[in-house]
């Protein structure tokens, strides 16, 4: 039998890490909720995008050996940049596949041409703006700058993303995104990325929550009256 002091032990540490745990698995719980309730295309903007849309073929381009490249070729993608085809080479330049010239940037008549390809008809374009560079917690992160934003006019602040480097369609951001990735955080518990499992953090309030779950269990089996008959019976036998 465990002594008084032991089991007033076991209840207080139970109880206690029960409150310092409680709001993170109440968080646990909320985000679980809602990412299983919720459309993950929805939330991707699916319902946003002309998912119909089919790049533009293109014919007469100039051989890519013929850029004079020094590096040479390593990789090669084709970018209809209002009408006109480009080369994205060796993912850092912009060349123009018909005549070889080169691109720096695209600019914001070109980037709302790319975004009405990859968006559905009858969205109203509110505003465009240029962002150079993004915080950690930016919805755009991790992804080429700088970028045009394309704000429309709708109910969900819905965001376009356009790469000003590659002229290539990067992503959309609106409302449920944004709140699917608040909840995601702290379900990771990763406040710097988002989708690092291996945070110390989480390592830590895991780690307790087994503690707290066990500490459950130890309080049940010393407290639990049949537990106790049994014991009791048993212990008269012998």
């Amino acid at each position: 039998m465990i002594n008084r002091n032991t089991a007033k032990w076991i209840r207080k540490s139970h109880r206690y890490l029960g409150i310092f745990l409680g709001i993170q698995f109440l968080f646990w719980t909320i985000s679980g909720l809602y990412f299983s309730w919720t459309n993950i295309d929805e939330i991707h903007g699916d319902h946003f995008k002309n998912m119909e849309y089919q790049p533009q073929a293109f014919s007469g381009l100039m051989a890519p050996s013929e850029l004079n490249i020094k590096e040479g070729v390593k990789s090669i993608e084709i970018r209809d940049i209002s009408g006109v085809p480009y080369y994205w080479i060796n993912k850092n330049q912009l060349f123009n596949a018909l005549d070889g010239t080169s691109k720096l940037f695209i600019n914001e008549e070109e980037a709302l041409y790319v975004a009405g390809n990859y968006m559905r008809n009858g969205l109203v374009v509110s505003n465009v703006s240029l962002i150079e560079k993004t915080g950690k917690h930016h919805e755009y992160r991790e992804r080429l700058l700088p970028a045009y934003v394309i704000t429309y006019q709708t109910d969900e602040n819905l965001k376009a993303y356009v790469s000003a480097i590659d002229g290539k369609f990067q992503t959309v951001r609106h409302r449920d995104w944004r709140i699917f990735d608040f909840l995601w955080m702290t379900h990771t518990m990763d406040y710097e990325g988002r989708d690092n499992f291996n945070t110390t953090v989480l390592r830590s309030f895991s780690l307790l929550g087994l503690i707290t779950v066990l500490s459950g269990f130890v309080l049940w089996y010393i407290s639990s009256p049949s537990v106790i008959k049994i014991k009791k019976r048993l212990k008269g036998k012998k």
